[in-house]
């Protein structure tokens, strides 16, 4: 039984370093047809980084000729493959600059818009890419409008564009929580929320961001001095309805009913 387990680690080195070295040599050939072959050979094996390695090669000696839309492609689907988004992301756009009517124009203009979707940070970092992504996902929709491809398109748009929303809505909580810290934040909160309702209109954050309108404006005639008081009371007065109005059945009832018993109080000092 030793025995041949041994015998089957042998052979199964043997098989591996025979494969090995077969690369090696590929790697070093300068007959480019061969490496091509071999490229396309690692990719249908699933070694990506192998055919991505060999590709590399092989593209810009291919271009012009009969096979460079098909080397170019498979380029760019060996980083896909390995998720280097990156990557991809320059030789789809290559393809699609190159072959805007190739056979694979379509899915190379979706895998574009998706690694750069892949790619988008969490929201509190910069969204260079969350934008790029947008920008390409609103390029193939408005290529590819019928197409279920389409369909997803819009999906991952509207979860980036809420994204970018959520962004905004987290830089108007930041002013709201720092008050009256070095001057007039809730006045920030205010114009970036609002900012942010006329950039997303249909954003799921929306109501989040009427309810820090109301909060900022209620705070802010809280802590006024006196001779600002009244107005910032009847802003908030205001606002309350405004915010009511739109959402009647919001989840901030409990805290919103509180504050406005506070505003009715205030209100009826001023002879309303």
């Amino acid at each position: 039984m030793q025995l041949k387990k041994i015998q089957f680690g042998l052979v199964l080195f043997v098989a591996l370093f025979s494969g090995c070295s077969e690369y090696s040599r590929i790697l070093k050939s300068s007959d480019i047809d061969e490496k091509y072959e071999y490229a396309k050979m690692y990719y249908s094996q699933g070694k990506y980084t192998r055919s991505a390695t060999l590709l590399t090669d092989v593209v810009p000696v291919y271009r012009g000729t009969e096979k460079a839309e098909d080397a170019l492609y498979l380029l760019a689907m060996s980083y896909f493959k390995l998720t280097d988004y990156v990557s991809s992301s320059e030789y789809f756009q290559r393809y699609c600059n190159s072959y805007p009517r190739g056979s694979k124009a379509q899915e190379c203009r979706f895998n574009l818009a998706y690694g750069d979707y892949k790619d988008s940070p969490d929201a509190r970092l910069d969204q260079t890419t969350t934008r790029k992504a947008i920008k390409e996902l609103d390029t193939f929709i408005d290529l590819y409008p019928r197409t279920d491809l389409a369909d997803s398109a819009t999906v991952m748009r509207i979860e980036l564009s809420d994204k970018l929303c959520y962004k905004e809505l987290l830089s108007a909580q930041l002013y709201l929580n720092l008050g009256t810290y070095m001057g007039n934040n809730y006045e920030a909160a205010v114009i970036t929320a609002r900012n942010a309702q006329n950039e997303y209109p249909y954003s799921k954050y929306r109501e989040d961001l009427a309810f820090i309108i109301f909060k900022a404006r209620y705070e802010a005639a809280l802590k006024s001095v006196d001779e600002k008081a009244e107005e910032r009371y009847r802003l908030a007065y205001d606002e309350y309805f405004t915010f009511t109005n739109e959402y009647p059945e919001t989840t901030y009832a409990k805290e919103t009913k509180k504050m406005y018993e506070k505003l009715q109080k205030k209100m009826a000092e001023y002879g309303e």
